[in-house]
């Protein structure tokens, strides 16, 4: 008898568990339903920026700091004939974080028909080839994605040579993977600093805010992040803008076939 009271208890609380858990799911997803409606009548007459008309192709990069998204008012926003048409996800960082909205942003940007890539956000004083393989754990890439990104900003105080070291690792580790050479993120001053001239034959993508026509760099470049400042339609909050250097074949042969 006092068996049969034991497993009677132990299914209630197993039964309990499993409502409050559905409970929990669903207010999840109506709260997730909720802000990408909210994300929706997120509306600007213009971009907010200066656009460098120079260029034909841009784009956006997003992270968690951006929230629920909604892309397809993203994808269908046009201002005088500019539209955005890739975007960058932050998807990993060091070596256990993901993003949280990268699953979602990943999943909905090509849902919308944006072109989209991956990036990780490197730290420098934990080993690159461990924060690769968590990279690659992460990002599954498919025809028609942009390559794999690593971002790097900062030292944390690790001498310039280590960091050197890691960021190889990690590029290395990646291209071996995926079988397509990584593209690096970093400002002016940190590339021309830190990385120096050991990654010029990496695609670049670089962040400079100072002048309108180009970023002040030495070498050739991919993408050009130029403002942080823009406004787009389904998006609260202010995000980051970019440009692709050259025309849309050149942007097509860059794709991940």
């Amino acid at each position: 008898m006092a068996k049969n009271k034991k497993a009677a208890i132990f299914w209630r609380i197993a039964l309990g568990l499993i409502v409050a858990a559905t409970v929990v799911m669903l207010m999840f997803r109506v709260y997730e339903w909720y802000q990408e409606r909210r994300a929706h009548f997120a509306r600007y007459e213009a971009f907010g920026i200066e656009i460098p008309t120079r260029y034909t192709i841009h784009g956006i990069d997003v992270s968690r700091y951006q929230e629920t998204i909604d892309w397809e008012s993203v994808k269908a926003m046009n201002v005088e004939g500019l539209k955005l048409g890739f975007t960058f996800i932050k998807a990993t960082e060091g070596l256990v974080n993901e993003d949280r909205y990268y699953k979602r942003n990943w999943k909905r940007a090509k849902e919308a028909g944006m072109a989209r890539g991956a990036y990780h956000f490197f730290i420098a004083t934990k080993n690159g080839k461990a924060q690769a393989e968590h990279f690659i754990k992460t990002v599954e890439l498919g025809p028609g994605d942009l390559p794999p990104v690593l971002d790097v900003e900062a030292t944390y105080g690790v001498p310039y040579k280590k960091v050197r070291e890691r960021v190889k690792e990690w590029l290395v580790t990646v291209e071996n993977y995926y079988g397509v050479k990584p593209m690096i993120y970093a400002n002016v001053d940190f590339y021309q600093q830190v990385l120096k001239d050991e990654f010029d034959e990496y695609p670049l993508w670089v962040a400079h805010y100072l002048q309108k026509e180009k970023p002040r760099i030495y070498r050739t470049w991919h993408f050009w992040q130029y403002s942080e400042q823009g406004h787009v339609n389904g998006i609260f909050c202010r995000v980051d803008f970019n440009a692709f250097s050259g025309d849309s074949t050149e942007f097509k042969n860059l794709l991940f076939h």
